[in-house]
């Protein structure tokens, strides 16, 4: 597999087959691993998603290998949606495939929307090293009960954002995340149009000290 190209991969998942795409960094061993989710499967979401996209560009432009991959029931992923559940499955198998892959490798885990609650859900299970949440649904999907990570995390958050609210987002970080790293951009919608290089540059910009860059 060449630097920069995304080739397509077959994983084993807890409900069948789950199909997803890797992109190397340019360093011959990365030494970072980077799993992204996407949005909520019921609304069109994907791994072909743009912010998804991004975030995993990103993260290959920090030297990690990144893995992003489709959910239960999507594209040629086997199985049916599961509410967030089942998918947070898929996301710890996605997580157990990079591991096998690169078992050098510091976990990142990241998401948008729903994906960013599943990555949520996920993140102390997979020891994750570093959360990234952008925009996440907990407004949508409870999490109440979630056993917050204690990695360094970051929360990209439209400050217009019509679709997942950021009062929300706010008083939630600020009630079960006071650790996370919140980062509103103003004038900025749900999915980010016209400045993806803002969520990006809030990647770069945050990027923990503990990982490199």
């Amino acid at each position: 597999m060449s630097a920069g190209a995304a080739q397509s991969v077959s994983l084993a998942g807890p409900a069948g087959r789950l199909e997803a795409l890797v992109e190397l960094p340019a360093a011959a061993a990365p030494r970072l691993a980077g799993i992204v989710c996407h949005p909520h499967p019921l609304h069109g979401g994907t791994m072909h998603n743009k912010v998804v996209h991004t975030l995993a560009r990103a993260l290959r432009a920090g030297g990690a290998a990144s893995l992003r991959f489709n959910f239960r029931g999507v594209g040629a992923s086997e199985g049916t949606h599961d509410g967030g559940a089942g998918e947070t499955d898929d996301a710890l198998a996605a997580v157990d495939w990079a591991r096998r892959r690169w078992p050098e490798a510091a976990l990142i885990l990241a998401g948008f929307s729903f994906g960013a609650v599943v990555a949520i859900r996920a993140a102390a299970a997979a020891q994750a090293r570093w959360l990234i949440s952008v925009a996440p649904a907990v407004d949508r999907v409870n999490l109440e009960a979630v056993q917050a990570p204690g990695c360094p995390w970051l929360i990209v958050q439209g400050a217009d954002d019509d679709v997942v609210s950021p009062e929300a987002v706010c008083g939630w970080a600020a009630r079960h995340a006071p650790q996370a790293r919140l980062r509103l951009i103003p004038g900025t919608g749900h999915f980010f149009h016209g400045a993806l290089h803002r969520v990006s540059d809030c990647v770069r910009e945050d990027w923990p000290a503990a990982l490199g860059h």
